[in-house]
């Protein structure tokens, strides 16, 4: 009780300080926090000694203290670009930098702090139409450069985005509050889709197929689709674009992006280096709206100029988006919501296993859609696992992502926090234990939860969670939890932990999901296919499959041989 105390006057004394800017007053909370913080530590140590113990031998009932919330930092400098000019207040529609028709904007804000950094153009129909209208003018002349050529141009964008990494990361981390480290290495995710599809550019071949007629030849060649629409999230501002626009540029498409109106500074940022390597006017066209997403969504998915839509999002919207479509017969590319288990079994390695976890549940504040969603934990195994687990959660640093020593930032916005809160109270009040956190830290900020005791009757069982929340299923048999894992709509990721290499294989085949993580709690990379099955849905991005999304097969057949 003393400790809450403690903790609910230090966050009034931090927002009087704030609210009226005295330096005395901050001085006097810092001393207050650092007092706290050594205290807190202290305890977090003795009951560490015990904790372990105690959960070996019953059901994890003790919570971990959480020493890091008494030092949460809320604001942060925001390091200064080296290059100010890739922060671009405007749409980009044929290499021009403009703004919107109906002279609308709006504010693209700090999810750790609620500050505003900047606003930009809030386009509407007439806005989309004209840039739809220049990237088909543009496709003509694209479309024909060579293979070569388009490799060439995006191997220079790769590298500009690589020599950039610094500022794109600095960007990235203000708009969406992932750590900078984090950020970094979206950095170098998302370039490495250029740098691959750039080869993938020249690598696209024909066939030629054996003749059944002597006087004739068949061949098959690949050809772009045309105009592409792209609809991209807020979670991964960065590369979310690069997975869809490196492919359908090396496939020789022009595209029309629609970025999260939460994130759109990263993707105009892409623009900006796109222009200086080259990469020709009216290819790359971005609009950008917060207020008119859905009649801009609509034109996408309704102008026949269009002729492909790739759309990451939510489930219901990208059912919403194929219907449009349908009309135009759209090829259509879906990254939709997921809901992935992730099995520990009794022979698992459990240290792996509880790395494994964090890795999947817990990387980018649980804002994934690869995200572990359900945790299922064989009895044996479960309070060794849970105990672990929590121990680590309970070491994580919240706070502004441009603090060196946060690993954990904030939720996106007030709506992601209320979801989760609410996700949690459900299951607490289903007779879940909470082992660690399981509270609204303050602002976009929650606490990383595990929770124990999970049974398939709470929310948390069905629904995507998109939050920094593990709750940890029990579970007897293989067959039991491969039925629990598939008893779900979706099918985007799974995961599972076992040593027995006849397990690996059963499971791996058994789980109804498009991307399996054996012993691995990361599965994304340039090199392979990411894509879902069922209602998580259709299509791959990445790897040597992730061009012919973007392309139509045309079969020749050559007559009068003689």
């Amino acid at each position: 009780m003393r400790r809450y105390a403690e903790r609910t006057v230090q966050a009034d004394v931090c927002h009087k300080a704030k609210l009226i800017g005295c330096s005395i007053c901050h001085f006097r909370l810092l001393s207050s926090l650092l007092h706290v913080q050594i205290l807190q530590r202290n305890m977090l140590k003795s009951i560490s000694s015990t904790y372990l113990k105690r959960c070996l031998n019953k059901p994890v009932t003790q919570r971990p203290s959480f020493s890091q919330y008494y030092r949460m930092i809320t604001t942060a400098t925001v390091p200064k670009l080296k290059d100010p000019s890739l922060l671009r207040n405007a749409a980009f529609i044929n290499n021009k930098w403009v703004q919107a028709k109906n002279a609308e904007t709006f504010a693209v804000t700090d999810p750790a702090t609620g500050e505003e950094i900047g606003k930009v153009p809030d386009m509407g129909v007439e806005d989309a139409k004209e840039a739809i209208d220049i990237a088909s003018a543009s496709f003509k002349t694209w479309s024909r450069t060579s293979a070569k050529e388009r490799h060439d141009l995006m191997k220079k964008w790769y590298d500009a985005m690589m020599a950039n990494q610094e500022d794109l990361a600095t960007i990235l981390t203000w708009e969406n509050g992932k750590s900078l480290a984090e950020a970094r290495g979206e950095i170098v995710y998302g370039s490495s889709f250029i740098e691959w599809f750039a080869e993938e550019a020249v690598r696209s071949y024909g066939a030629v197929i054996p003749n059944n007629i002597a006087s004739q030849r068949y061949i098959t060649i690949k050809q772009p689709v045309g105009v592409v629409g792209i609809i991209t999230p807020w979670n991964f501002p960065n590369a979310m674009i690069t997975r869809k626009v490196g492919a359908a540029l090396a496939a020789g498409c022009t595209v029309v992006i629609k970025p999260g109106a939460e994130t759109p500074f990263s993707a105009l940022a892409l623009c900006e280096l796109a222009e200086r390597v080259g990469i020709p006017a009216g290819v790359i066209n971005i609009v950008t709206t917060e207020a008119h997403v859905k009649d801009i969504g609509t034109e996408l998915t309704t102008n026949p100029i269009i002729k492909k839509i790739s759309f990451t999002g939510s489930t219901a919207v990208g059912k919403l988006l194929m219907k449009q479509s349908s009309d135009t017969m759209k090829k259509i590319s879906m990254e939709l919501g997921g809901n992935a288990p992730f099995i520990v079994f009794d022979d698992a390695d459990v240290d792996a296993a509880v790395e494994g976890a964090i890795a999947s549940k817990f990387r980018g504040t649980g804002q994934t859609c690869v995200c572990a969603n359900r945790m299922y934990v064989q009895k044996g195994i479960y309070p060794e696992f849970a105990s672990r687990l929590a121990e680590k959660v309970a070491k994580f640093r919240i706070g502004h992502g441009f603090d060196k020593e946060t690993n954990f930032g904030p939720l996106i916005n007030h709506a992601a926090v209320k979801k989760v809160t609410t996700l949690v109270e459900d299951a607490v009040s289903k007779g879940g234990e909470l082992l660690v956190g399981g509270k609204h830290a303050g602002g976009n900020f929650y606490e990383p939860t595990v929770i124990s005791g999970m049974t398939k009757e709470m929310r948390i069982a069905s629904e995507e969670i998109f939050g920094p929340v593990a709750g940890l299923f029990e579970f007897e048999t293989e067959d039991e939890v491969i039925e629990l894992a598939n008893n779900t709509q979706f099918g985007l990721a799974g995961y599972f932990f076992s040593r027995d290499i006849g397990r690996v294989w059963r499971v791996a085949e058994k789980l109804e999901v498009g991307i399996v993580g054996a012993n691995s709690g990361i599965v994304s990379n340039c090199y392979t296919p990411f894509g879902g099955v069922k209602e998580s849905g259709m299509g791959r991005e990445g790897s040597l499959y992730g061009i012919s999304d973007y392309q139509n097969i045309k079969y020749i057949n050559m007559g009068g041989i003689q």
